[in-house]
């Protein structure tokens, strides 16, 4: 379940991207923004075009390394609540607020709670966990496990698997 959402989130940072990269106009005029010729246009291909390419990437490469999953989710959380966080405070400063924005909004807080319910839930791929029950069922047995550490293997004794 959390490496579809990842992958779902993912997908549509990157769909998203390249919406903002192919037809920033478009884009820009959906969120409300106008495109100044030049640096204006280089500015909303970067940080719309390039920022959510990033988070896509960002959130789908946990699904080639595992590994990444419970730093895909912190990250995840993070972005989404700052993101809702400013988005609230922009309902209060400034009128004129379209529904699309509010969609927006709805859709940020969506993938906040998510990331923030999946992380506090997400128990695969703990280290910490499974070193601790490997150690557990060692202890005074007379067990060895190898070591490598830059190329060199050494032996540890009684204390199960090391590394």
């Amino acid at each position: 379940m959390v490496r579809a959402f990842l992958a779902c989130a993912g997908a549509l940072y990157l769909i998203l991207a390249g919406w903002c990269a192919w037809k920033p106009v478009e884009a820009a005029n959906t969120v409300g923004l106008q495109l100044l010729p030049g640096s204006g246009q280089s500015e909303f291909l970067t940080v719309y075009g390039g920022l959510e390419a990033g988070l896509g990437v960002m959130l789908l490469l946990p699904l080639f390394w595992p590994s990444l999953v419970r730093s895909a989710l912190i990250n995840s959380t993070v972005i989404h609540g700052c993101l809702l966080v400013f988005r609230v405070a922009g309902f209060f400063l400034f009128s004129g607020i379209s529904s699309t924005t509010n969609n927006l909004a709805i859709g940020e807080g969506s993938l906040f709670l998510c990331s923030a319910v999946l992380l506090w839930t997400y128990r695969g791929g703990s280290r910490e966990g499974s070193r601790r029950g490997s150690r557990g069922s060692s202890r005074g047995s007379s067990r060895r496990s190898s070591r490598r550490s830059s190329g060199v293997s050494t032996q540890v004794e009684g204390e199960g698997e090391v590394g």
